[in-house]
């Protein structure tokens, strides 16, 4: 792609979400404020009386870092079962995440985000690489260490009508983690699902309903107070405002972010909708067919965008203006995602980029920093 183009994609690419950022719903200015969260009235009054609303004041300090993670499914065939080849959803993913910082995940289906959450997280166990937590190791942890940690890692999962048991009680499903751990029993597990069920916007005699008794948005909140049960300090957000209505997101967005401030959480937050985002991390890292393809601080990356790949991403935001709408230009991809069984030599994306060049398809490119704290991987883009 000229230089002109890129150019011009990434200013129409990054004025398109900064429209659709601005026409989100504002931020309010005090929480505590028991008209905006009238669910969490008690909960501010009995435990926390102050803090600050907005993006937390990320440390310095790293909570969680993962070096050269690869996750390959094998494919079994032939007259005698054999591995005949791998499915390479993730292929050599390096990342830290600081304490009290949400970093964004986006990219395409089927690219790897939710493996690469699974992956960190040691529910798939990955095929190479090493993910610390704290400064531990979690592959050298046998499976009894590896479950007292989980107490600190929680996830989100994106489909709550597949990840919650149908027949069991919402209240059994948000006690299940206090029971397994040891940490409350009797009447202190009661009240504590009570709370938990409060601290999400429902009512404590929910828990004695089933699943199938909730809506999708109500089912999300559930599985938000089944993840907060232990009081971890990560949490891994795959995809959780998925298939729910604008107001719906809206609701548990707020109540997302509420919690980071309150108990000071640090998320990896995946998610298809850029604009939804850049409003809630502090860092976004765009991946591709199991690649890191560019990672930066959000308004950085937003607003500077350098690999290809994230200009088409961003000029397919939906921009709530009909005349800027009409005026943006979008960057339509030719083809598909590559095969992870069999995917292409070099750049990964380089079959679908109209800028390749020659080596682009001879050498991989590495992920490299062009300063700002902004890395990517791209021939042309670097």
């Amino acid at each position: 792609m000229p230089t002109s183009v890129l150019s011009a994609s990434s200013a129409s690419a990054a004025s398109s979400c900064r429209a659709v950022s601005s026409s989100a719903e504002s931020r309010p200015s005090s929480p505590a404020d028991s008209s905006l969260f009238p669910q969490h009235t008690c909960i501010i009054n009995r435990e926390v009386p102050e803090y600050s609303w907005g993006l937390p004041m990320e440390t310095n300090e790293t909570l969680v870092r993962v070096e050269n993670l690869r996750k390959y499914f094998p494919i079994i065939g032939g007259t005698i079962p054999r591995k005949v080849a791998n499915i390479r959803a993730v292929d050599g993913i390096r990342l830290h995440i600081n304490k009290g910082e949400t970093l964004g995940l986006v990219g395409e289906t089927g690219c790897g985000k939710t493996t690469l959450g699974r992956s960190i997280l040691y529910l798939e166990k990955p095929t190479s690489g090493r993910v610390f937590f704290n400064d531990v190791d979690l592959g050298e942890l046998g499976k009894g260490q590896l479950r007292n940690m989980r107490q600190h890692m929680q996830m989100i999962f994106e489909n709550p009508f597949a990840s919650l048991d149908p027949v069991m009680r919402v209240g059994d499903t948000i006690a299940e983690p206090l029971r397994v751990h040891n940490i409350a029993s009797g009447k202190e597990l009661e009240d504590r699902v009570s709370d938990l069920l409060m601290l999400v916007g429902l009512e404590p005699d929910m828990a004695d309903r089933y699943p199938s008794e909730f809506s999708g948005g109500q089912r999300q909140r559930i599985e938000i107070a089944r993840a907060l049960a232990l009081r971890p300090s990560f949490i891994i957000c795959d995809n959780p405002l998925a298939h729910l209505d604008v107001s719906i997101q809206n609701q548990l967005l707020s109540t997302l972010t509420w919690l980071r401030n309150w108990r000071d959480l640090t998320y990896l937050f995946i998610a298809h909708d850029l604009a939804l985002v850049r409003n809630i991390s502090n860092r976004v890292a765009v991946m591709y067919a199991g690649k890191i393809m560019e990672l930066a601080e959000t308004d950085e990356l937003y607003d500077n965008p350098l690999s290809p790949y994230t200009l088409a991403l961003l000029s397919a935001v939906l921009v709530p203006d009909p005349k800027a709408e009409r005026d943006r230009m979008i960057i339509l991809l030719p083809g598909d995602l590559p095969s992870p069984v069999n995917p292409p030599t070099g750049c990964r994306f380089h079959p679908r980029c109209v800028g390749r060049k020659g080596i682009c398809s001879e050498k991989e490119p590495p992920l490299v920093s062009v300063g700002n704290d902004h890395y990517v991987a791209c021939h042309v883009g670097s």
